[in-house]
């Protein structure tokens, strides 16, 4: 399947919205869910052997994870996402 001229276009937007929210939040603080999800993957644990105290500790009490992208990768996906843009425009247009 080729990908063609208005695919390139879309993703390209995507990719420089994503950019562009990259550079104007700072931080994205995660909630109990996702930061028990990387928490478990992190400690390398399968989940089968859960002790009764982590089975019983409450999620107020576990601080819920900051997330600090770095400053170049919003630069980054803005550039990569305007380099879709341009070549979305060099390709013909689809039959």
């Amino acid at each position: 399947m080729d990908i063609n001229r208005n695919q390139f276009f879309m993703f390209g937007i995507l990719v420089v919205l994503l950019g562009l929210q990259l550079r104007l939040v700072d931080r994205y603080v995660l909630n109990e869910k996702a930061t028990k999800f990387i928490a478990d993957r992190a400690n390398g644990s399968s989940g089968t052997g859960k002790s009764l105290m982590s089975f019983a500790s409450s999620s107020a009490l576990t601080p819920r994870r900051v997330v600090r992208p770095p400053e170049w990768s919003g630069w980054c996906l803005m550039s990569i996402g305007s380099v879709l843009i341009l070549h979305s425009l060099a390709l013909r247009r689809p039959d």
